[in-house]
């Protein structure tokens, strides 16, 4: 059996970010572990710093179970280059080339309406884009 992966985004604004990459893969607010009923009651059974909070993270899941976790995490340290792994948010949908590309194309220009910003075209291809914070992402076609 594969083991399953989870995705974890160091940022300095971890609410910001979750709010754009729910617009982004469609995911919800993972419900806290059992038993606890909230998410601060989970984070409070840790011995942290008093000044970290509940807050300086986010915990996003694909409500159809089939994308894996996103964490998102408060860090203090900047980002001080490219990312080393960047995410590929694939647009669905059949047809020719040229319907594909205009899904991409709507699609980018949806997020940038949500915060991204757009970083280079490859036409016919895949945008690549940048998140509230600069991590690099591209929008692509699915697999037909």
């Amino acid at each position: 059996m594969a083991a399953r992966i989870d995705l974890t985004l160091d940022c300095a604004d971890a609410q910001l970010l979750a709010v754009f990459w729910k617009t982004a893969l469609g995911y919800v607010d993972e419900p806290p572990p059992a038993p606890f009923a909230t998410r601060a009651e989970w984070f409070a059974q840790f011995d942290l710093a008093e000044d970290d909070s509940v807050d300086d993270g986010a915990w996003l899941c694909d409500p159809d179970g089939v994308g894996p976790r996103l964490c998102i995490l408060r860090v203090p340290e900047p980002r001080t280059a490219k990312n080393r792994l960047h995410l590929d948010v694939r647009v669905p949908g059949h047809g020719t080339p040229a319907e594909r590309w205009a899904r991409i194309e709507t699609e980018s220009e949806r997020l940038v309406r949500a915060g991204g910003t757009v970083l280079a075209r490859f036409d016919g291809h895949h945008v690549v884009m940048a998140d509230p914070e600069g991590n690099e992402f591209c929008v692509a076609a699915a697999a037909a």
